[in-house]
């Protein structure tokens, strides 16, 4: 069984990547291409790899905010 340090340090390829975060795999390498967005990735020859503790940051700073009704009570 993995750490939680461990599993913050877990490396995803690009199409292990693209599916933890919902999208196609044409999508992230868009973006990996133009640096929209500035997810990080690293390369390793030609594959890129994606830390997955950047995946969940990327995705906490594009959470929107609480929509739930008992917050406006």
């Amino acid at each position: 069984m993995s750490t939680p340090s461990e599993q913050a340090n877990l490396r995803l390829t690009r199409s292990e990547a693209a599916a933890y975060l919902g999208v196609s795999v044409h999508t992230l390498h868009d973006w990996a291409s133009t640096g929209r967005y500035g997810l990080r990735f690293f390369r390793v020859g030609r594959k890129c790899v994606y830390r997955q503790s950047d995946l969940d940051d990327f995705l906490f700073a594009r959470t929107a905010g609480d929509t739930s009704t008992e917050a406006s009570k």
